[in-house]
């Protein structure tokens, strides 16, 4: 495993607090300078985190094909159910996220008298399909907290919502890829991550097509032959890896809890080691197709994942 060191100036994301759901808005952005606070690291703030079984219930809104469904269903599986993939794999992204953030909260928890922690693990519950739009084609965040609720996931577990590329949904695009949310009442959390493929592929699809800000590169060959869906991968990746540090907006994040950097956002951009601003990093290259990506998968799938903050480190740890 590769560490980046935070540099002086790295980039983060304006996070938009916009409904009584509360939604943890962090999201890939547009994108800006931002100045570190060396006091103010990513930190536990005493929280409840996702631990032990984490049930997971989908639901696809809008057209996605079968290969589309695959890549994305392939990439829950090899978070824990899979963990059999070659090195550098996605289980061992996954694994950092419960060794440094998911067991030492638990640990730290007064439920855990007798000191020891279950290894979390992320298990596909329910799908549900809404082809037709039957809320229509243009979206509020509201409604993306009912389509959750549609998906009725089990308490302590989460919802995820994915809209399909001519679904609009408030703020996407202008400012966000995803967002993840919670209804601590019936202790249930989730995530939304739209298809960028008609919308914005140069903000929600980097590194795999032209950035529409910053520094101007080459995209990367997507690994799945699907920029837009390797792209929602990595905003998946980086929701996910927020709700389960911190579902509630009270557990493990950097800044105001009202708009937080948590542990993949807070290494923005950052894929591979010797990453910057534009660049992705150094990242593994598939043979036969010049696909880049740092993670084996489930059924020899790739993918490309976001760097995650390692609070042992107090850096950014990527898998190459």
């Amino acid at each position: 495993m590769a560490a980046t060191r935070p540099k002086a100036l790295v980039l983060a994301v304006v996070v938009l607090l916009v409904s009584s759901a509360q939604l943890s808005m962090g999201a890939r952005r547009r994108m800006e300078l931002y100045q570190p606070n060396p006091a103010d690291m990513l930190s536990y703030h005493n929280g409840a985190v996702l631990h032990a079984d984490i049930f997971v219930s989908v639901l696809w809104y809008g057209s996605f094909t079968q290969v589309q469904k695959t890549i994305i269903y392939d990439f829950l599986l090899s978070l824990t159910m899979m963990p059999q993939a070659a090195s550098p794999s996605v289980s061992q992204w996954w694994n950092i996220i419960d060794q440094q953030y998911l067991s030492k909260a638990a640990q730290a928890s007064p439920a855990n008298a007798g000191g020891a922690t279950t290894k979390t693990r992320v298990m596909l519950d329910n799908q549900v399909s809404d082809d037709g739009c039957s809320m229509g084609t243009s979206l509020t965040l509201a409604q993306i907290s009912a389509l959750a609720a549609r998906a009725k996931p089990k308490k302590g577990g989460v919802a995820l919502v994915f809209t399909a590329q001519d679904v609009t949904v408030e703020g996407f695009c202008m400012s966000q890829c995803g967002l993840h949310g919670s209804d601590a009442e019936s202790g249930t959390t989730y995530v939304w991550v739209g298809n960028s493929a008609t919308q914005c592929p140069g903000q929600c699809a980097w590194p795999f097509h032209q950035p529409l800000y910053g520094p101007q590169s080459p995209p990367l060959v997507p690994p799945n032959g699907d920029a837009a869906v390797d792209g929602m991968i990595i905003n998946l990746a980086s929701q996910f890896a927020g709700v389960v540090t911190n579902p509630f907006r009270d557990a493990y994040y950097q800044g105001s809890s009202d708009a937080p950097l948590e542990a993949a956002t807070a290494c923005l951009g950052q894929f591979g080691s010797g990453s910057y601003p534009g660049y992705a990093g150094d990242l593994k290259i598939d043979q036969a197709s010049g696909a880049s990506y740092n993670a084996n998968g489930a059924q020899g799938r790739k993918y490309l994942l976001p760097a995650l903050y390692n609070p042992s480190t107090s850096a950014c740890s990527t898998l190459v």
